[in-house]
């Protein structure tokens, strides 16, 4: 290594802890500011009988102030703070025990606040709606499929007989929003024309057909789909990238989803709420999505989910600021459906040229953040691919797998050290359950050889099929994709690029059936 490289490396190395340092002065002090507030929000849900909100809090102690009233404001998700142009939603008379019950919107957060000076201040923390589900027309996705395998599909052979040979239960497809926005006035299709919320969104009805069809025949099928939001570049739609991520546009392929202004956070309640209205509930002859999944590989954060390089807190707040606005709006109309965080393989690690986060950062830092503001039934989505992507040997040793909680990587040899972390109380639901986990992509290259793949493939599925909190285990994928080919060398698919299929396609067929060897 040169001595300017070496230079490069030490000072990226310096750079992050500096963030590392601010980064927790700051989370420190805004935890002992909000500790001291003297108004504690207790919950915020909205009783299913009368359709109201009733947000109930307490005083440590109470608060001086020009009257002997509490006021009760909203904010919505990109604000900040009551500021000097807010009005209060009601009052009510000073007390210990608070309550204020209304009819509001789900994507509002309230704050408690007292009038000093002529003015407003807070004397609380926001806190979300937790059960939008109250409102959701729909409450179920019908029968839970009676297996974990899963499989990334390829829509050239939706109509073929494989699906079914196959035997899968489980389904992943991207959903860039690039693809559903706008509409060709030269197109044949019919524009889609939805109004929310006052305003009116287009989106394409050709490209709406080809989900339909997909999710039609997949739901028909009796498997379940997963589908994940990704945010591309659109020109036409350029508020949907966050600003902290406007400098990358062109470089990676996903960004960091807006919900930092009123535009982006008014499109991305209204993509959510479209996308779950259009496949909910079996007689709409589109078909069901039982799983959203916001984002890929979040910790990825240049890859993947692309914003410049900032401390931790502000990145995972930036994207919980857009979850919540997804999980309201898909669970306000499907109460049943799973909404996932995404991350990939880089358990506790961090690529310095890159400057990425560790997955087990942004999983505690996500989890925080969700619970001071109301905690949800979140899932977590995984990808727990091998390092490098060419290893197939999963079993074998490996200097980035250990089974323990501070391994670099996680891989399906070790993936009970994550199912394990998220067995901790500071992360179960408010039910007391350990989270829906997924592992939404997983898959093991041909080019070591066909029966390589193919052991690796079994290995994969026997760790998640004897692990309880294992939802399902999607593979990648149905055929070999040829930009991963290309640009990674990298034969995935149980068939060949021609459609022919490898040896790992009757293996995986049979893997789940009572006579396969285990």
């Amino acid at each position: 290594m040169t001595i300017s490289a070496v230079l490069l490396a030490t000072g990226a190395i310096l750079c992050l802890g500096l963030l590392e340092h601010g980064r927790t002065v700051r989370k420190e002090e805004e935890m002992e500011r909000i500790a001291e507030l003297p108004v504690k929000m207790e919950s915020c849900l909205i009783d299913e009988e009368s359709g109201e909100t009733v947000i109930k809090a307490w005083a440590d102690e109470i608060p001086e102030s020009d009257d002997e009233y509490f006021y009760l404001f909203a904010l919505r998700p990109y604000e900040e703070g009551i500021g000097n142009n807010k009005t209060y939603l009601m009052g009510e008379r000073k007390g210990k025990e608070i309550e204020f019950c209304l009819k509001t919107g789900v994507f509002d957060k309230f704050v408690v606040g007292v009038k000093d000076g002529g003015s407003y201040r807070e004397v609380s923390a926001p806190h979300y709606i937790t059960n939008p589900g109250a409102m959701a027309v729909f409450t179920s996705n019908g029968e839970k499929p009676s297996g974990k395998k899963g499989l990334l599909i390829d829509p050239d052979k939706l109509m073929s007989e494989e699906l079914d040979e196959l035997g899968i239960k489980h389904a992943a497809y991207n959903i860039p929003v690039s693809r559903i926005l706008g509409h060709l006035e030269e197109d044949e299709y019919s524009a889609i024309h939805y109004t929310y919320n006052g305003n009116e969104y287009v989106f394409n009805g050709r490209v709406m057909a080809e989900y339909d069809l997909i999710f039609r025949t997949l739901t028909e099928k009796g498997i379940e789909i997963t589908a994940i939001i990704l945010n591309d570049v659109s020109l036409d739609y350029p508020w949907l990238i966050h600003p902290l991520a406007r400098e990358g546009i062109g470089k990676p392929p996903y960004y960091a989803f807006n919900g930092s202004d009123e535009t982006g956070a008014e499109y991305l309640a209204a993509i959510g709420t479209f996308l779950t209205e259009r496949y909910s509930g079996r007689m709409n002859g589109r078909g069901v999505v039982a799983n959203w999944v916001i984002g890929n590989e979040i910790n990825a954060r240049k890859e993947w989910n692309y914003m410049k390089h900032v401390d931790l807190e502000l990145y995972v707040r930036e994207y919980v600021r857009a979850f919540r606005i997804f999980y309201n709006g898909v669970k306000s109309v499907n109460k049943a459906c799973g909404v996932y965080i995404s991350l990939d393989n880089q358990w506790n690690r961090i690529n310095v040229l890159t400057q990425s986060y560790r997955g087990k950062d942004v999983l505690d830092e996500f989890n925080r953040q969700i619970k001071a503001e109301g905690n949800i039934d979140w899932g977590l989505a995984i990808h727990p691919y091998n390092k490098p992507l060419t290893r197939v040997d999963t079993w074998g040793s490996s200097i980035y797998v250990k089974d323990r909680v501070d391994t670099p990587v996680v891989s399906m040899a070790n993936i009970r050290v994550v199912t394990e972390y998220m067995e901790q109380e500071e992360f179960l639901t408010e039910d007391g359950e350990v989270r829906s986990i997924i592992i939404s992509e997983l898959g093991y290259t041909s080019s070591k050889g066909e029966e390589e793949q193919a052991q690796a493939i079994v290995y994969a599925y026997r760790m998640a099929e004897g692990n309880p909190h294992i939802d399902s285990i999607i593979f990648s994928r149905q055929t070999d994709a040829r930009e991963e080919v290309e640009r990674l060398r990298l034969y995935q698919g149980l068939n060949r690029a021609d459609g022919s299929h490898k040896y790992a396609y009757e293996v995986f067929r049979d893997m789940d059936g009572e006579g396969m060897v285990r």
